[in-house]
């Protein structure tokens, strides 16, 4: 009160400045209490960051992820010394297990040698070694020298016939193979190969008949036969796909022309295969659209070609929903389709799939009246840039068929 009477009494400006003063310490006041716990905030997030920083470490990845990714640095770019091996000896081998072993010498440069065996009592060993890519990753020499015994190997005739009787025989394969690649560009692909190939094929082992009792020469071209071939290939191709072994998007459109020299003169024939690969991201990769179409032609129509070198349909990689070796003939068309879709990024993708394609003695006949198709469900298990394993189930007008794999299906 004595405050108030006084500045009642007090002349107008003195009033007014001595107000002022007031209500700036009033101010000061109010805000002093929230500065010094602004500052204590702001020590407390500093304390934060600096034991966050002194706690740092790398990104560990779950179980599951850890596992795909040590397959993948099995199957891709082991290290020195054993690895596990499941690829297959041949087409319809079943189930395979194996054990390899490399060794890198000379500047990256790696021999390989690896053993397989199949449930079907398919066997394979083989050694080899491989440069590394050379001018910046322009080009690279590949050598192989291998065995492999396949004794249940599925036929069933030539041609598209329904209900088609099964019979087995025994290929055996000792070969000898160069290969060398060059990348011109980005996403160009020159590949040339020369293999000497011995093939020795005699009666089938197994729960079917043994392809003599049930085919002739009329029907099994070069029956019983023991080829050796001198082999030359070379394919063009337009590659950008991030992996062959595992991809999202990119394409792949090649060419391989290849010429089978029989020592005897007896089967010489020459091959044209062309393909494409298609695939379409959606939303960031999240869903994925493949798109695949292959045409397989021998080029001489008067050649005539071993019944197991034919091009045939039906596999893991062809017509899933259909067994191995299912249809042969001299030409054949294969087209798929793929809808995928991505859950995990780095281990699993889910797709639905449709397959379709034929076999004729004429090349004319290529066209996609007739066709044989299936679809079906799977699941791919993947790293980055390689497939570890991929289950499928696939129907077709036979029936339901399961497909197990450790490569892409394309």
């Amino acid at each position: 009160m004595l405050l108030s009477a006084r500045l009642d009494n007090a002349c107008p400006g003195a009033r007014s400045l001595l107000t002022s003063w007031l209500t700036s310490a009033a101010i000061a006041m109010a805000s002093a209490a929230p500065l010094s716990a602004q500052d204590s905030r702001a020590d407390e997030i500093a304390a934060k960051q600096r034991e966050k920083a002194a706690n740092l470490s790398t990104y560990k990845p779950n179980k599951v992820e850890a596992f795909l990714l040590g397959l993948e640095e099995s199957f891709a770019s082991p290290p020195n010394g054993f690895y596990p091996e499941f690829s297959s000896v041949y087409r319809g081998g079943g189930f395979t297990l194996g054990a390899g072993y490399r060794r890198f010498f000379a500047r990256d440069a790696v021999w390989n040698a690896r053993a397989l065996y199949s449930i079907k009592n398919y066997k394979q060993v083989e050694i080899g070694a491989r440069t590394p890519w050379f001018t910046n990753g322009r080009w690279t020499v590949d050598t192989r020298f291998g065995w492999l015994d396949a004794p249940q190997v599925a036929y069933y005739g030539q041609g598209m016939a329904d209900g088609a009787t099964r019979a087995n025989f025994t290929l055996q394969r000792t070969y000898a193979t160069a290969l060398a690649e060059v990348r011109p560009s980005r996403w160009s692909r020159l590949i040339g190969e020369v293999s000497y190939d011995d093939y020795i094929t005699s009666p089938g082992q197994g729960s079917a008949p043994s392809i003599e009792t049930i085919y002739g020469p009329s029907d099994a071209p070069g029956l019983l036969a023991d080829p050796a071939f001198l082999r030359t290939e070379g394919t063009a191709a337009i590659d950008w796909r991030p992996s062959a072994g595992y991809a999202r998007k990119g394409g792949y459109y090649g060419v391989t022309l290849a010429n089978y020299a029989d020592r005897d003169d007896t089967y010489s024939f020459k091959r044209m295969d062309g393909e494409i690969v298609q695939h379409l991201p959606i939303l960031r990769e999240n869903w994925v659209i493949s798109l695949r179409g292959r045409v397989q032609s021998v080029l001489g129509d008067d050649d005539v070609v071993p019944y197991f070198l034919l091009p045939e349909l039906g596999s893991g990689r062809t017509l899933r929903g259909y067994g191995s070796g299912r249809f042969r003939d001299r030409h054949s068309l294969l087209t798929s389709a793929e809808f995928r879709w991505i859950p995990n990024r780095t281990g699993l993708d889910i797709a639905l799939f449709y397959d379709a394609g034929k076999v004729t003695s004429r090349r004319e006949d290529l066209d996609f009246d007739s066709l044989k198709s299936d679809w079906g469900i799977g699941a791919r298990f993947h790293g980055p840039t390689t497939t570890v394993l991929r289950i499928e189930g696939a129907k077709g007008t036979e029936g339901w068929r399961l497909v197990v794999s450790t490569g892409t299906a394309f």
